[in-house]
């Protein structure tokens, strides 16, 4: 074990220290989705101006990219984009992840209790996206609506606008784009609420999509129409980003979303290919960021699955430990109890996407304290399954004999000294099926952590299926790589316990052997 945690110590100082620290005064950080064409997109090189995406070795570009660059460039800065999901977007900001929101984001009353807007940089309209094939593809105003499933991103203007619609089946609004051109695409809604690029990226993307212009539209206020910058209200630099702003003319604005609609990356039709050769296709284009995000995935589960395992066998120690007999260590002692009883019912007892939000973004907004993205995924992980772990080996330490208890303090042992020696061997070995289930459980439980924008294995895939419009054929991919990653994990630990098993039963027959001559 004490082997094991080294050799994760040394793992996470290689991958730290490796990394580049972001500086402020050299870099423009700016939060986007980067999953929003034309607005904002991801791709694998810098061609066509595009710029880095934080921690990792791809690019972004877009409308929203090109608005970014030009108020850099006013303040001598690199601009450098922090991929960050919507509903991270204003937490990252206040709590001094990124400087910047430049990512389509309207200024409405609600956000602007928050963070502040610079002036409108884009005037969008909403419109609806639905299948052409479908039953409202010749719809030409609300009224045609009736009784459709719509539904919209979730915390925007358009999400709230569907009501509008008489008669209109509204749907729960989704987190993403790329979920609503999924289930519009397998038919669980009949459209989506966008804006005009947006709807023109996904029609030109996906020859199933079609974009219906209503001739009479919704009412939309001017707050909701327009989109800004975000920025936090102490900023003292609102008003050099409206100076840039006024410099593009609505002409400009217009020239350069028209460019951006030309320049999005666009996969090659692959619809009369077959299920398994799109499933190939989108394999071999896109095999490194697959490769990218498994890493991470397993990276985060191990390292979490051990830590948190040390963790619980430490608590578990503590726990069965017997009561100080001095007065002092004994408060003490159940002051620290009261503490672990108090860890382990809080993270046992929420969602471990609640403790993400609250450790990577809470910490930073309450304390001031900015913790790497990735390093925060380990310890969240490890400290979910410590809380976990400590109840399983509680569990473990009560299922040993107390008679072996007994026959090592009557050798004279201590507390310490018999855990060590005779019980924890046995613990191991006992709880080594339970541990294996939570390393199982953690590779899979990694996907929540998209929320802080870790690039682990479903971000990696969510982002390439943005990119080819192929949801279904894209998350076989990711479930897929689960699969083998479960499976492979599964059969190792059972590997383990039949070595185990094979060691205890040679080492008893030895014991015996000896004993007898």
């Amino acid at each position: 074990m004490r082997k094991s945690l080294l050799a994760c110590l040394a793992v996470i100082g290689i991958l730290f220290g490796s990394l580049t620290t972001v500086r402020a005064d050299e870099f423009l950080r700016v939060g986007m989705e980067a999953a929003y064409a034309p607005f904002n997109w991801t791709q694998e090189t810098d061609e066509n101006g595009a710029v880095p995406i934080e921690g990792t070795s791809q690019y972004a570009n877009g409308y929203d990219v090109q608005i970014a660059k030009k108020i850099a460039d006013s303040l001598g800065k690199k601009l450098l984009v922090v991929k960050t999901s919507w509903t991270g977007l204003i937490p990252a900001l206040t709590s001094g992840k990124i400087d910047m929101i430049v990512a389509g984001m309207s200024p409405t009353d609600e956000r602007k209790q928050e963070i502040a807007f610079s002036e409108s940089y884009y005037t969008g309209s909403p419109v609806i996206v639905v299948n052409k094939d479908g039953d409202f593809a010749q719809a030409k105003s609300l009224e045609d609506f009736a009784g459709a499933k719509l539904t919209a991103q979730q915390g925007t203007f358009l999400y709230g606008i569907i009501s509008q619609i008489e008669g209109v089946n509204q749907q729960t609004a989704m987190g993403d784009f790329s979920q609503m051109r999924q289930a519009l695409l397998s038919g669980v809604i009949d459209g989506y609420v966008s804006e005009r690029p947006e709807a023109l990226s996904a029609e030109t993307a996906n020859s199933k999509f079609k974009m219906i212009n209503l001739q009479t539209g919704f009412e939309v206020s001017e707050a909701d129409a327009s989109i800004a910058v975000g920025m936090r209200k102490d900023d003292n630099r609102l008003g050099k980003v409206n100076d840039v702003l006024a410099t593009i003319s609505d002409k400009d604005r217009l020239a350069l979303m028209d460019k951006m609609i030309a320049e999005q990356p666009v996969e090659e039709s692959t619809e009369e290919t077959g299920f398994f050769n799109q499933v190939w296709s989108i394999l071999t284009k896109n095999w490194q960021q697959f490769l990218r995000g498994t890493g991470i995935t397993l990276l985060i589960s191990i390292l979490g699955t051990v830590i948190g395992t040390a963790i619980g066998l430490l608590i578990g120690v503590f726990r069965t430990a017997s009561k100080a007999a001095n007065k002092g260590l004994a408060l003490v002692q159940k002051i620290v109890g009261w503490l672990i009883n108090i860890y382990i019912e809080v993270f046992r007892g929420t969602p471990m996407i609640v403790q993400a939000m609250i450790i990577y973004y809470g910490t930073a907004q309450a304390f001031g304290i900015s913790i790497d993205r990735t390093l925060a995924a380990i310890f969240i992980v490890s400290i979910n399954t410590g809380a976990y772990m400590s109840e399983i080996v509680r569990g473990g330490i009560f299922a040993v004999d107390k008679g072996q208890f007994e026959a090592a303090t009557a050798l004279g042992m201590n507390h310490s000294q018999t855990m060590k020696k005779v019980v924890l061997p046995q613990v191991i070995r006992n709880i080594l099926p339970a541990t294996g289930n939570e390393f199982v459980i953690n590779i899979k439980d990694t996907s929540v952590l998209n929320v802080i924008s870790v690039v682990e294995l479903y971000f990696s895939g969510n982002t390439v299926a943005t990119q080819t419009y192929q949801y279904f054929q894209t998350f076989t991919i990711i479930a897929a790589i689960y699969f083998v990653l479960t499976f492979t994990v599964t059969r190792i630990l059972r590997y383990i316990e039949r070595r185990m098993d094979t060691d205890h039963y040679t080492t008893g027959a030895n014991q015996m052997q000896t004993e007898v001559l």
